[in-house]
C-alpha cells in the first residue's frame, strides 16, 4: 500500500471510529445500525470501497462498532452471480 493510500485509509478509519463513538450512547445494536446508515448515506462510494477493502485486509484500527457497521454495508456482500438461479 502506498503512503498516500495508507494516509487515506487512516483518515477513513478515524472518521468511522468518530461516527461509531457518536452513536455508542444509543447502545450497541443502535450504534452499529446508526453508523452503517451514516456511512451508506454520506460517504462517497469510493470511500466506502476503500474502508471495505481495509476491513477485508484485516480492519486494524477500527472500533468494534465501526467494524460491525462496515460489515453491514452492501459493498461487503459478495457480488451476485451474473446468471440467475434456476
Amino acid at each position: 500500500m502506498s503512503s498516500h493510500s495508507a494516509s487515506s485509509a487512516d483518515k477513513l478509519i478515524y472518521m468511522a471510529n468518530q461516527i461509531a463513538t457518536f452513536f455508542e450512547s444509543q447502545g450497541s445494536d443502535k450504534a452499529v445500525a446508526g453508523t452503517a446508515d451514516h456511512i451508506k448515506k454520506f460517504w462517497d462510494p469510493r470511500m466506502r470501497a476503500q474502508i471495505v477493502a481495509h476491513v477485508k485486509a484485516g480492519g486494524s484500527g477500527l472500533d468494534p462498532v465501526a467494524r460491525k457497521a462496515i460489515d453491514r454495508l452492501p459493498e461487503m456482500k459478495p457480488a451476485a452471480s451474473a446468471t440467475p438461479a434456476q
